[in-house]
């Protein structure tokens, strides 16, 4: 149960350097005989004790007026009734109240007609959305019963639920982020018209919902967001092979908590109560992606198999998340923590050469988590995590890749010629100094020239 502050008045004398900002600008707006309110998310925040960002400001001035108030101000939006305002070196939206004309796109409305604070309000998407507050007094307007349902934590969209879908289809996406994040239960009539609208979200641009699933996924409340996600119907339009999860056996000697997807959704869970780094979140919703296509069942073993999910798991990764315009950094992490995940199995039996290696990249320290969660939410059985954080603190005073002690230019020296047996060379002095059979150069190079040919 989210906690509620039943008082109105939200300025302070710990108002931050944005809120201070923020009311800057409206009193300019007021000082020039216009009306002007905080409105939407930071109204909202505030009430619930959360630290208001992203001040919204609206006002009866129309655009050409807020332009004749700051002269400097950014027209990029005012088609749609928008000026950015810029002060104290932060950017502010400053937007007429208006009422919206026809949708043809799903996103944005074909016109718009100047209005009135009270209608303004009812074009919104959602009730706790829809607060306006007196920046000066800290009064709260509240048009749409909005502090009602923030007192009860329920999210529901402002008259007709299917209207505000069909208006702009990116709000089913923030209806499940909103539930999420703020951990509020979505109005039973609200709910329905996500699940009869979420065919709409293929007409929004995949870059628009990857923000929205991005929220998600690094918020607390990750796994409901999640399951909000697949039971509303949403999931099918971006990230439908989720969908396969589900029904997706596993050996119970293994994985006694179920299919993949509910094993998926424990991991998730495990995380923790707090945001976690994306790049880790979008590795565990992905790690086990590949095993309904390499489901088998081992009758001599009597058991289920998935052999090779992890290096599938990493393909599919990659066409997935290309597919949602991740960037090129955020692909690489991911896909290299997809398919190494199993490689923990077998810690205990590598070589420190090649312990030293699996544990030098730089998604690591994500990896280490992947791994304990991934064991937590089925067998229980840790012990290859306690013990590469043992070897993590052994292997703490020193690099875990020292600097090389010999390089090319020093084959070179002793006469070797450059070509594919340089690699061969170097990687095999590495693997002995990392094994701390060397540790100077001179004795790196008497080694190569024994055991390497010129």
């Amino acid at each position: 149960m989210v906690a509620y502050r039943k008082y109105e008045m939200i300025i302070s004398g710990k108002t931050s350097a944005e809120t201070k900002a923020a009311q800057g600008v409206a009193r300019r707006l007021r000082d020039a005989g216009f009306i002007a309110y905080f409105a939407g998310g930071c109204v909202r925040d505030a009430l619930l004790g959360r630290e208001a960002h992203d001040y919204d400001i609206v006002t009866d001035a129309t655009p050409d007026a807020v332009q004749k108030v700051f002269p400097k101000a950014d027209a990029i939006g005012a088609h749609f009734g928008v000026i950015l305002v810029k002060s104290d070196g932060m950017h502010f939206e400053v937007a007429t109240f208006r009422t919206d004309g026809s949708y043809q796109d799903s996103r944005r409305p074909e016109s718009v007609e100047y209005t009135n604070p009270e209608e303004d309000a009812q074009r919104r998407d959602f009730t706790v959305n829809g607060l306006f507050q007196d920046p000066v007094t800290g009064e709260v307007i509240d048009f749409v019963n909005g502090k009602a349902d923030l007192q009860a934590n329920v999210l529901r969209a402002i008259g007709s639920a299917d209207k505000r879908f069909q208006e702009d289809a990116l709000r089913l996406m923030r209806a499940v982020r909103f539930a999420t994040v703020l951990g509020f239960e979505i109005d039973p009539d609200t709910w329905s018209a996500i699940q009869e609208n979420a065919h709409l979200l293929e007409n929004i641009a995949v870059e628009r919902v990857q923000v929205e699933f991005n929220k998600i996924l690094i918020s607390p409340m990750r796994r409901r967001g999640m399951e909000l996600l697949v039971e509303s119907g949403l999931i099918k339009y971006f990230l439908p092979e989720v969908l396969d999860l589900i029904g997706c056996e596993q050996p119970p000697q293994f994985h006694p908590e179920g299919d993949v997807y509910i094993h998926t959704c424990l991991m998730l869970e495990m995380l923790g109560e707090q945001e976690v780094d994306l790049s880790l979140a979008l590795a565990v919703v992905l790690h086990d992606i590949g095993k309904p296509a390499t489901f088998f069942y081992d009758e001599e073993a009597d058991r289920i198999r998935f052999n090779g999910h992890e290096s599938v798991g990493a393909e599919m990764s990659e066409l997935i998340l290309r597919r949602m315009k991740y960037s090129n950094e955020m692909i690489d992490d991911v896909c290299v923590m997809v398919a190494n995940h199993m490689k923990f199995m077998h810690v205990m039996d590598m070589r420190v050469s090649k312990l030293k290696r699996f544990m030098s990249r730089d998604t690591f320290i994500h990896e280490i988590e992947l791994h304990r969660v991934d064991c937590a939410s089925s067998n229980g059985i840790m012990e290859n995590y306690h013990f590469v954080n043992l070897k993590r603190e052994e292997f703490a005073n020193e690099p875990l890749i020292p600097e090389p002690l010999v390089t090319g230019r020093d084959l070179m020296s002793l006469g070797y010629k450059a070509g594919p047996l340089f690699k061969e060379i170097l990687t095999a002095v590495q693997t002995e100094q990392l094994e701390g059979r060397l540790n100077d150069r001179d004795a790196a190079e008497e080694w190569a020239q024994r055991n390497y040919a010129k």
